[in-house]
Order: C-alpha cells, then structure tokens, then sequence
C-alpha cells in the first residue's frame, strides 16, 4: 500500500470509527461487536504507524473515548481516566512484559477478571461518597451520581479504617448481573419493547435515564478495580490497597492474584477462560497492571493508555449456522423488528435458534441472505448477533430479504417516516400493539393492576374479550373465571386490582397511555404544567414546547396523540370507567409556590421526596430533576448530591428540610 491508498484508507477508517464510538459512548447503542471493532481500530493504528504523518488530531487514536452525554453536568477527571491497550496472544503478553523490565526492572503484577460493565468514577470524602462520574471522553465525564447511589453495593459511607478519612477516588465497573438482564429483557418483550443487545448495553443506557427511580428499578451492581493512590495511604503496592477497599466496604472484582511472573499471568488467563461462563456477570477478559504504584507512576501513559497495564481479550464465542428465515416482532410503538431465524447451535453452553437483527438497514450492512451460512457470536455471553454472512459458501438457492408492506400480525400497510429506521404498523388496533400497549399501563409504574400478567393479557385479546385500554374495565367476573389458570379467587382478585388502578395518580395512568418519548419523568413534567388531561388536551404546540424539560420531539409526540380522534374516544372511555385523569388539589390550599421551581437532593427525614414534590405541585410550584439558572431553591437533604455543587455553582439559595417545611407554610419571596 503507498502513501496516497494509505491516506484514503486511513480516512475512510477513522469515519466509521467515529460513528461506532458514537453508537457506543453516545447513544449507547452498539451496531458491531467488540471484536469488529477493535479490528477496525487495530488496523487504523497500524497505519498511522506506517505513515506517522498521516495522524491527526482527529483520529480516534488520539483520544480516549467517545463525546461525553449531554444530559448531565460535566466533571472533569482529578486524573485522565483512560481506557487500556488490548491484547490478544502470549505474544502480546510477552511484548508487554518486555516493556515493563525494560522501564522499571522485574515487578509483581496483579490480574484481575476484565468486568463488560461500564467504567464510572467514585470520589468519597471523609468516608463519604460525594460523586460519582462516567469516563466520558477520558478527561470529562457526566456527573451522574444519583443514578449511582441507586447502585445497593455502592457504599455511601465506608467502614471505619485506614481509608475513612480524606479523600479516595476509586474506579471500576458498573454492570447488570446476568439474572437481571434476562429479567429486564423479558420485560421489555412483554411491553413490546425491543430487547437491550447486552448486559453492557442495558448498563450504560440504565446509567443515562435522568430519574432515578428508574435507575433504582435495573438492579445495577459495582465492582471495584483501580483505586488512585489516597495521600493518607503509604504503602506501594495496588494489591493491599484494594483489599484495604474490600475492608472498607467497597466490592471488589473477585479472583483478584499477585503474580511473580509473567508464567502466572498466563496460567491466571487459562484457568478463567472457561470458568468466567459460571460467574453471574459478563467477563470478556483479564487485566493485568504492575502492583507498585511508584512503578506506575515512573512508566506513565501514551495520549491513550497507561502503559503500566494492558487487557487479554477472550476470544469472542462464535459459531457458523444457516440463517433458516428472518421472522419479524412487532413492537408497542408499532415498530416491525426483523429477527433471524437460525439453525440451533450450541454457544457458550446454550442453544441459540434466534438473534436480533435490529432493521433492515442491518441486514443490508451486512450483506444477509435467507439460506446464508452465517457467523453467530454471543454478545456478553447472552445475547446472540449475528455478526456477518459467509457468501463463499453460497451455492446460489439464498434470496434476498425484502421487508413487507403489510404488518405481520394485523395485515396493516406499513410506513416508514424519514427520520426513523424503522418499518411500523399504525394500526392502533394491532392485537401485538395492543397487547404491549396493555402491558405498559397494568405496569408497577403506571397503574399497577396486581395479578395482569403477560400470559393474561395475551388471553384477553385473542378471545376478543379486551380491544382497547378501556376495555378492562368492563371484564366481568364470569368472564374472568372462564379464562385458563383463572379462579374464583384470582378472578376477584384481578377485578379488586383493575377498580384500584382507577385512583392511581394522573402523571402515573398518562405515562400508561403509552405516548411515544413520554416516560415517567416527561409525564410528571406535563402534569405539573397541565393538571388534568382536558387542560392538556387544549394545549397548543408552543405551550408544550415552552415545558423545561420537554423537547419539541417530545411535545410534538403529546400534540400528535392528544389530537387523534381514537384516542381521544380512548380517554372518554377512561373517563366514562372513572379513571383519575386530573391531578389531585386542594381547593383550601394557596397557590404559594405559583412561579417557582425547587430542586431536590439527598434524603429527607421527614418525608419522602416523591411526596415532598406533591407538596410543591398542590401549591402551585413546579418540581425539576436537574438545577439550572431558572432554579429558585435547591432543597438539601442528608447526603447530598452532585446537585448541590451546582446549585452553588449557579448561586441558587439552598435550604434545608427545615426550611422547606417553613417553605410550604409561608408565601417566598422571588
């Protein structure tokens, strides 16, 4: 390859890698696998060491990560947060350890298993843990501490010890047991949802929501693998200082070991490759780094990793198979998924007959044809993928996938909008729309009907018993009872549940009314603005959009659903049954918060938050997830967060729980 190929192919390189570290740090959304990836990296590199003027201050090679989020405050790092060179054979190894002597003589290294999590950040102070931040782009990150607290092995106050006092910056990985993800994911099929790809995946998007609570709802867990070296510590060695963290009552990656030589790290990697499947997380990889810290310190880093420390990569677990068909899923928003139908192969101790194709886009990318002999890889040891078709072993009966025109289920036209990539059937009478629509508002966040489960909602629609929402209110019991698994007592208990679902708050039953980009948070926000569904209703476009915290895709989303005839006859229905569609007030009590805006951090005594901004909301006042310039109060409960710096930051008054409660029995002043 001369210069001027080299040029062209570098940069042909560096676009599609800037798109897939889009994909993945940005939108937390990955379209290849990991291995992919690294090829294309590994590739960009070798030519930009071929042609060293062919760098660029662009090239992915010359930063850390992706483009911190934008919807949390940024941090910046005490220290670049850096990700570590891959290798991939003893020969790596071999070459690093090479290094290593050459730099700072023979030393003790520690191995750890290589966690598929997320990197974040934590920073207690005093024993207290003050924040927590995601790697970002190495250099800032997103403060997204809440999100972490919500994280149960996260201490917020360490045990008593060597390290409870100043302050102490540990990094390691948050990440979705695998117990949890299958969870989720089933979930997330039973509202018609499409599957997360990998535990990682459902991890960083978990990480992104903006409420909490939410967060708190994904079983999260954290371990521990990199502490900076605390002033207060002063012994030389990684390895006592995470156990020292281990003490403290921060979870470290189990199987951690000193090795003496490189011969242990070796042996280290083999013993874990097969064991790491019965672990009930993903491990993609060992870590190896030099357990002296004045060691590290003296070998310093390249502009993109430590060189003191490099991760084996387990090869991916792939396998090759006929690709039998392409099925298609249709989802609670309409969307057609397209799914591979393969012939069962045995991967990391399963069985795999199905994989996620995402859109047809995907399957054109990657050249699939029905008949295929394809490369499957089981992506977080879960989730299969198929990652490329073999067109060498075509013998010429595959043909073409063509998306229908018609939906699957319903027999309805499709349509395809320009900014989406996704087919999607507009049916609302779809029996698959409707029954993931049914799901979501019998969900524990909208109304919470006990004992309607999935299996339930499947029955009722396809005996005709339940053709809209509004139809459940109208089930009988003898029709309950007729219905299979269904007693006497379970058919009570179900009616007991649909009649309590009827009281349940206004923001909860307009989150389960299923409006597309509305969630939790964005129905909490309209309500406070709009608090009954007739005010919502007659809200123009710009009101809408006016909402802090409601963008104009959003808004036009509400306008859209709220102007459709069948869903208007949908909430006279509600209305008709009883269903609460207006935000509960009291008439005795002052609108004195009328104009203001209160943020809430950290946890109140009195109180919970979620009833203290039910008490901001009956007067008048508006409650907000995130402080900004338009913020009149930050209240401050025990242990607050990130919220409270900037609260300072900006100069927005702070009070205490006390002082809210004078709040709430007083008129502020502006």
């Amino acid at each position: 390859m001369n210069k001027e190929e080299a040029r062209k192919r570098a940069q042909k390189l560096r676009v599609e890698i800037n798109y897939h570290n889009h994909r993945y740090y940005v939108l937390a959304d990955p379209v290849v696998s990991d291995s992919e990836y690294d090829t294309l990296l590994r590739e960009l590199v070798e030519l930009e060491e071929l042609f060293p003027d062919l760098v660029t201050q662009d090239s992915p090679t010359q930063r850390v990560g992706g483009t911190p989020l934008e919807d949390f405050h940024q941090v910046r790092h005490e220290e670049p947060m850096m990700s570590l060179d891959n290798t991939y054979s003893r020969d790596d190894l071999k070459e690093f350890d090479r290094r290593v002597r050459e730099m700072v003589g023979k030393q003790i290294y520690i191995v750890q298993q290589k966690i598929d999590g997320v990197a974040v950040s934590l920073r207690y102070e005093d024993d207290v843990f003050i924040r927590g931040v995601t790697r970002g782009d190495g250099i800032t990150g997103d403060d997204i501490t809440q999100n972490l607290r919500t994280i149960k092995s996260i201490p917020l106050k360490l045990l008593e010890g060597p390290l409870s006092q100043g302050l102490l910056i540990v990094r390691g990985e948050a990440y979705m047991p695998k117990e949890s993800f299958q969870r989720l994911n089933s979930a997330r099929e039973k509202q018609g949802l499409e599957p997360f790809a990998n535990p990682r995946n459902s991890t960083a998007g978990s990480l992104k929501l903006l409420d909490s609570r939410e967060v708190a709802k994904r079983d999260l867990a954290f371990m521990a693998h990199s502490p900076l070296c605390p002033e207060i510590w002063k012994k030389d060695s990684v390895y006592e200082l995470m156990i020292a963290l281990k003490d403290a009552g921060i979870p470290i990656i189990p199987g951690m070991c000193k090795c003496e030589d490189l011969d242990r790290v070796i042996d280290y990697i083999q013993d874990w490759e097969d064991k790491r499947h019965d672990e009930g997380y993903a491990v993609d990889g060992v870590v190896i780094k030099v357990d002296s810290f004045a060691a590290q310190q003296e070998m310093g880093r390249t502009s993109k990793a430590p060189r003191w420390s490099v991760a084996y990569k387990y090869p991916a677990e792939q396998a090759t198979t006929r690709l039998l068909n392409i099925g298609l899923n249709v989802s609670r928003t309409g969307a057609v998924n397209p799914v591979a139908i393969l012939e069962p192969v045995h991967i990391s101790g399963t069985t795999v007959s199905r994989a996620g194709l995402f859109n047809e886009g995907e399957i054109r990318r990657k050249d699939l044809k029905i008949g295929d002999w394809v490369l499957v890889e089981k992506g977080g040891e879960i989730i299969p993928h198929v990652i490329k078709s073999i067109p060498e072993r075509r013998d010429g009966s595959e043909h073409e996938f063509k998306m229908p025109e018609r939906c699957p289920v319903c027999g309805s036209k499709l349509e395809k909008y320009p900014d989406d990539v996704a087919y999607r059937c507009i049916n609302r009478d779809c029996p698959a729309i409707l029954k993931a629509a049914l799901a979501l508002y019998a969900s524990r966040g909208a109304t919470d009907i006990e004992g309607m489960g999935y299996m339930l909602i499947v029955q009722l629609v396809d005996k005709g018993l339940v053709k809209s929402i509004a139809d459940i209110y109208n089930l009988t019991r003898n029709q309950l009872v007729a219905l299979d698994r269904m007693g006497e007592k379970s058919a009570v208990k179900l009616l007991r549940g649909i009649e309590d679902s009827k009281t349940r708050s206004f923001e909860r039953i307009l989150f389960g009314l299923g409006i597309r980009l509305v969630g939790s948070t964005a129905a909490r926000l309209l309500v406070q603005k709009f608090p009954s569904i007739d005010e919502l209703i007659e809200a123009s476009l710009q009101e809408l959009n006016e909402i802090d915290g409601i963008g104009p895709v959003t808004a036009q989303s509400v306008r859209d659903f709220l102007t459709n005839s069948r869903n208007l006859n949908l909430i006279k229905q509600l209305r008709k049954a009883g269903v609460n569609l207006s935000q509960d007030k009291d008439e005795d009590i002052e609108q004195t918060l009328s104009g203001f805006s209160l943020v809430f951090t950290g946890s109140l005594e009195g109180m919970s938050r979620e009833q203290a901004a039910q008490e901001v909301v009956k007067r008048g006042g508006r409650v907000s997830s995130s402080v900004s310039k338009k913020t009149d109060y930050v209240v401050a409960g025990e242990s607050p967060g990130s919220k409270l710096a900037k609260a300072r930051e900006l100069g927005v008054k702070i009070i205490t729980e006390d002082e809210f409660l004078e709040l709430l029995q007083g008129k502020p002043d502006k």
